[in-house]
């Protein structure tokens, strides 16, 4: 009798061993929670929004990411231009190597501003040609009037990425895919 219970004890401290190395493996290499912290991407994300981040590959253009900013914060932005390429934002358009891109994900957050400040004023400050260094990333927030991006931090190092925003969890109401 108490070998079988010495028995299942060492079951149990077995089992909950490999699930510890497993959360601790998957929170390290495959997935990390973050919470939205700031404006610089409403209306897409809101502050207090929980979100579970992909660690699994690189980014793609326009996907949303989570990185290691210079002033030691995490930062959250939309991924815009990669090694090699050119940015610029001329009277509220993004241009990519000389191509404009159109930008849907802006539609809300234009009409909003545009509601509240007028049509005259411009959603995204003009931005000069930028060429994003072997290595960086271009990124800018959904919410360009008040978002701190590479347009005033300049271009970011892939190696800071934390990862690409995947699934928001919390509040219910957006719980879902983060997508464009």
């Amino acid at each position: 009798m108490k070998t079988n219970r010495k028995s299942e004890i060492w079951q149990w401290v077995k089992s909950i061993g490999i699930a510890v190395i497993v959360a601790f493996i998957l929170r390290n290499y495959v997935f990390a929670p973050t919470i939205v912290n700031g404006v610089s991407m409403d209306p897409t994300l809101h502050t207090n929004e929980r979100l579970i981040l992909s660690k699994i590959g690189k980014p793609n253009r326009f996907d949303i990411v989570v990185f290691h900013a210079p002033d030691g914060r995490d930062y959250i932005k939309r991924v815009i231009g990669f090694p090699g390429e050119t940015v610029e934002i001329k009277n509220d358009i993004l241009f990519i190597n000389g191509e404009s891109y159109k930008e849907s994900y802006l539609k809300e957050g234009k009409k909003s501003f545009a509601m509240e400040y007028g049509k005259g004023r411009k959603f995204t400050e003009d931005c000069p040609k930028i060429k994003v260094p072997k290595g960086d990333l271009f990124v800018l927030g959904d919410n360009r009037p008040v978002s701190e991006d590479s347009r005033s931090i300049g271009p970011i190092s892939q190696s800071k990425i934390i990862g690409k925003a995947t699934l928001s969890v919390w509040p219910l109401k957006d719980a879902g895919l983060v997508s464009e």
